[in-house]
């Protein structure tokens, strides 16, 4: 009987045994760690590419390869991609088409030759509010939130991802207000560098009754290609490297200004049918991106964007293709886009960047540069103003009102009487001189509230859990929305 006994017990065991090893999931394997130059040169391989062009260079003027500042040879490729013509050579005469065809197919070629693809299904993103300081900034009473985004790293827990967001809000506002986020760097690193002049325009949005809020980029993406196998594009490619087509930086960082909007859809103090994009340099580039692929967002500045933003690709002025395919900034950009550098020219790309101005359309955007003689060459404030203007038709047929001129204006000169506006100020490259006539232009769209009302109760979202506690709370949203 014993024995018997015995004999089930280790058949049950061994039983057990077998359902363990048969189903147990693999253990994972730890992220690919490459350099910059490593991933840089794999994803030349995957491509058969032996060799690309060299940058300009943007500091020797005495290099063989200094960059053109020369407008006479600035446009070696004049004819632009029509964005109002589709793919089978059909005009796109009405706003249905434009929407229901030519749109989808100018997204298209983004996502697979400039930008690269956002997976399908990425992770949930858990917010929760870790502090809540009220003070003022300068004469204004304010209430700031930091917020932690947490993205759900279930499927692949080697890598963790959390996005830094902070949030302030007048705190005797009358209503939920409008809010411009500034995808920014980090300052932390730059304290008793960057002098106090550098945060006047949040003084200058507070004084228009409306709130700001400030995002890390880097705190989900590193800046440099030995990120990509971490962060949130190695999270959910489960710290692989990339394929050609995947999203790189720009897109990403994008990503995580619609996850923060996300957020403002849930806070009662914030009017999320108003928010607003402000980024300078690599995150002007990511704000254009963030507001064309993201229909939420209600107005744009754009601020020195240069190659990769609102500039010309077809341009030779400044920093150029072949810059941002180097091993130095090509992981902004999809694997694709080296192709451009090396087998294949600029007048080869299926898309320029009138038309990723053209996907923001009807929504107001704003852009905005600096000089050469004051440091600010390198991003082609012309070949934005050429952008902009070829971006008008689109506009046009959408209702809405372009800058009223093709011709380039001398320098401090406002266009901001259409709903694409653009203004060179006399500095360099910085936003801070363009912020009163940005926020000029962005009064006729945003809008504070009037009276305070009785009560403003919390905003819910049914799709969304929202739990409180204390003064934080936390809540669940897809993170798939709109991208």
């Amino acid at each position: 009987m014993k024995r018997s006994f015995t004999l089930k017990i280790i058949a049950l065991l061994s039983l057990l045994f077998i359902c363990l090893t048969v189903f147990a999931k693999p253990p994972q394997s730890p992220p690919v760690r490459l350099t910059a130059e490593q991933n840089h040169k794999r994803m030349m391989n995957l491509l058969n590419i032996t060799s690309l062009r060299p940058g300009r260079d943007g500091m020797n003027p005495r290099s063989k390869n200094y960059a053109n500042y020369d407008e006479s040879k600035a446009n070696p490729f004049p004819d632009l991609p029509d964005p109002l013509v589709l793919k089978n050579g059909q005009k796109v005469t009405t706003p249905e088409i434009w929407w229901n065809q030519r749109r989808s197919e100018i997204v298209e070629d983004f996502d697979r030759e400039i930008y690269g693809r956002v997976p399908q299904n990425t992770p949930k993103v858990n917010w929760k509010v870790i502090g809540i300081n009220k003070g003022s900034n300068g004469t204004m009473p304010t209430i700031t939130k930091h917020l932690v985004g947490h993205v759900d790293n279930s499927s692949y827990p080697l890598i963790t991802v959390d996005i830094r967001l902070t949030l302030t809000t007048p705190a005797d506002a009358a209503g939920p207000v409008p809010v411009i986020m500034q995808l920014s760097f980090d300052m932390s690193k730059f304290r008793g560098v960057i002098p106090r002049s550098f945060d006047d325009w949040k003084q200058q949005v507070l004084a228009k009754g409306w709130g700001y809020a400030v995002l890390i980029p880097t705190s989900f993406q590193t800046d440099n290609g030995g990120g990509l196998t971490q962060g949130i594009i190695g999270l959910c490619n489960k710290g692989q490297p990339r394929k050609p087509d995947d999203w790189g930086a720009l897109r990403a960082w994008a990503w995580g200004a619609s996850r923060a909007l996300d957020y403002f859809e849930t806070d009662k103090y914030v009017d999320a049918k108003q928010v607003g994009l402000e980024g300078l340099s690599r995150y002007g580039k990511a704000a254009l991106v963030a507001m064309a692929y993201d229909q939420r967002f209600a107005i744009a500045f754009v601020s020195s964007s240069g190659e990769g933003g609102a500039k010309l690709h077809r341009r030779n002025w400044g920093e150029i293709v072949e810059n941002l395919a180097s091993s130095g900034e090509y992981h902004w950009m999809a694997g694709n886009f080296l192709k451009y550098a090396g087998p294949l020219n600029w007048n080869d790309l299926p898309v320029d960047s009138h038309e990723l101005i053209a996907l923001c359309a009807p929504r107001p955007v704003f852009i905005s540069a600096g000089t050469l003689n004051n440091g600010d060459g390198w991003v082609d404030a012309k070949g934005m103003f050429m952008a902009a203007a070829a971006a008008a038709p689109v506009y046009r047929l959408l209702g809405k009102k372009d800058m009223g001129m093709t011709e380039f204006p001398p320098v401090g000169t406002p266009l901001i009487d259409g709903d694409i506006a653009f203004r060179q100020h006399h500095n360099g490259h910085s936003s801070g001189p363009n912020w009163p006539t940005f926020l000029t232009f962005a009064q006729r769209y945003l809008k504070a509230p009037a009276a305070k009302p009785a009560d403003m109760p919390e905003k819910k979202s049914p799709s969304h859990s929202l739990t409180t506690t204390g003064s934080s709370f936390s809540h669940s949203l897809t993170g798939t929305s709109a991208l």
